[in-house]
């Protein structure tokens, strides 16, 4: 049976790490280059600020560059970089809301020239309004599964709880949203189910 593009890409940043652990940087700048876009997203999702980011883009391959000899394979090296962003992020956020009293983050909006566009938007206004009101656990548990595509085992790997805490995160996450999102101004029809 043929590799699968994942397989074979794991399979290659497996091989990276092997070449970063022995200090190659041109195999770190690879590595870096296939995650950078990945994490960015990831981590603006979480504080949609482009030095939040960065910073922690910046922390999470620091690790990555000093600890490549540390991998041992448990996990895809996919999760195991999720896994250190995730944890310098949620020590960066409640660094942050301990510093400030509250995590204050700003959403920018666009203009929209259509009436589909504005509604687009004001529902993604809406979404990004009620994910920011959940406690960063259950907000971190959905962004990993639903715009990461992450499973519930690999986020669990990369928050480092049991899978069955991974579940009840996202349940009372969509929960509280369900409850929240109506709210914030949001039509009844534009309800998730």
């Amino acid at each position: 049976m043929p590799p699968t593009p994942a397989t074979s890409s794991e399979s290659h940043d497996s091989v990276l790490l092997g070449r970063i652990a022995r200090q190659d940087r041109r195999a770190f700048d690879e590595l870096y280059h296939a995650y950078y876009r990945r994490l960015s997203r990831f981590l603006q999702r979480l504080a949609p600020r482009y030095q939040f980011a960065e910073e922690i883009i910046n922390d999470t391959f620091w690790v990555v560059w000093t600890k490549a000899d540390d991998f041992r394979g448990a996990a895809r090296v996919s999760t195991w970089i999720m896994g250190i962003a995730y944890r310098r992020a949620l020590h960066a956020l409640r660094d942050e809301r301990q510093l400030h009293g509250a995590l204050h983050e700003q959403i920018h909006e666009e203009s929209c020239s259509t009436d589909e566009l504005g509604e687009s938007h004001d529902v993604q206004d809406w979404v990004a309004r009620g994910m920011q009101a959940l406690p960063i656990e259950q907000r971190i548990a959905l962004e990993l599964a639903y715009f990461m595509g992450h499973s519930c085992e690999e986020i669990a790997a990369i928050t480092d709880c049991p899978v069955s805490t991974v579940k009840a995160r996202m349940f009372h996450a969509r929960e509280r949203l369900r409850k929240t999102l109506p709210s914030l101004g949001g039509s009844p029809s534009m309800m998730p189910p």
